[in-house]
């Protein structure tokens, strides 16, 4: 007697993960086109900043840190966020391309 198997395949959908890199670069894209600017913010001798600010038309600003998706903001950018927050300044995460927009909205940028 001979027994044969079969091995199925396997199909699970490819999620593609977008870099930080490639976030960055739309936010950028999106805060021109809503006829803002989103400078990256360095502050030497102050670590755990925000990467950019956001300033959009009407005097409208905030901080963007940029995550690939998944990732979290680490313990140090956390205390950071409440700093600027206590100052009342907003601080946003965004992890996912689809959040940009929703971002912007409540920065106050004017849709495209």
């Amino acid at each position: 007697m001979t027994v044969t198997t079969h091995k199925k395949q396997c199909f699970t959908p490819i999620r593609v993960r977008v870099r930080e890199g490639q976030l960055e670069k739309r936010l950028v894209k999106a805060v021109k086109d809503r006829h803002g600017m989103s400078p990256k913010f360095v502050s030497p001798g102050l670590d755990g900043v925000p990467d950019r600010i956001v300033l959009l038309p009407g005097g409208k600003m905030a901080f963007v840190e940029l995550k690939a998706p998944g990732e979290k903001m680490r313990k140090l950018q956390l205390r950071r966020k409440s700093q600027f927050e206590r100052l009342g300044i907003k601080v946003y995460c965004i992890d996912q391309i689809e959040m940009i927009d929703d971002v912007l909205n409540k920065i106050g940028g004017d849709a495209k």
